[in-house]
């Protein structure tokens, strides 16, 4: 029994050290990718970035191509995350479409260098398979969650047009704020699309 504990007490930490490990070398992707603004690094950059051997980071993701899937799960994790958490405090439809919006440009992803990534990722679709799928599960719930809090407020025809019109809003921010020279700024992203939620639903307007 005692060698059992011990042994359960090793595997958890070795678990552990293995979620640190390669959280470490997630958010070194994201700085080293963003900062560059492209895919052309390797995974030796990544590694000396993470403070580990270029082996550690073959073992844990394979490959380059493991370490970018992971960095653009793990973003989506927490942009999921962000949602969920608006949402729960949301009580009214308006309040829901508020909180998709304000978690759009939350902390952990409206940075400069978080940004950049994105833009590089969504280049990335266009020859990779599995980014691709990545990005349409992306689409597909930031297009529910908007349609399902606005038809509670207009027919459904309009709604998925306004629904189409705000998250080409939050996702053409990522660009204009990318290239900002005094670097993004989620307040006046916010207000964007908020004053176009207004302009679409004037407050106290239902169907």
């Amino acid at each position: 029994m005692i060698d059992q504990s011990i042994n359960a007490k090793r595997g958890m930490r070795k678990s552990d050290v293995t979620s640190e490990r390669r959280q470490s070398l997630i958010d070194a992707a994201i700085l080293t990718i963003g900062e560059q603004g492209s895919l052309d690094v390797t995974v030796r950059e990544i590694a000396n970035r993470a403070g580990m051997s270029t082996a550690l980071a073959f073992h844990y993701f394979g490959g380059k191509d493991g370490i970018i899937i992971e960095t653009m799960r793990h973003l989506l994790r927490e942009f999921a995350l962000e949602v969920r958490t608006g949402l729960s405090f949301a009580e009214t439809p308006r309040a829901r479409l508020e909180a998709v919006i304000r978690a759009s440009f939350s902390p952990s992803q409206f940075e400069r260098t978080t940004i950049a990534a994105w833009l590089v990722f969504y280049l990335h679709a266009y020859s990779s398979a599995p980014a691709a799928r990545l990005l349409q599960v992306y689409t597909r719930r930031l297009k529910s969650n908007l349609v399902e809090a606005l038809c509670a407020l207009m027919v459904r025809d309009r709604a998925l047009l306004v629904a189409e019109g705000l998250a080409a809003m939050i996702d053409g921010s990522y660009v204009r704020h990318a290239l900002r020279p005094q670097g993004p700024d989620a307040g006046e992203a916010i207000a964007s699309c908020l004053d176009y939620l207004e302009t679409h639903i004037p407050r106290g307007e239902t169907r």
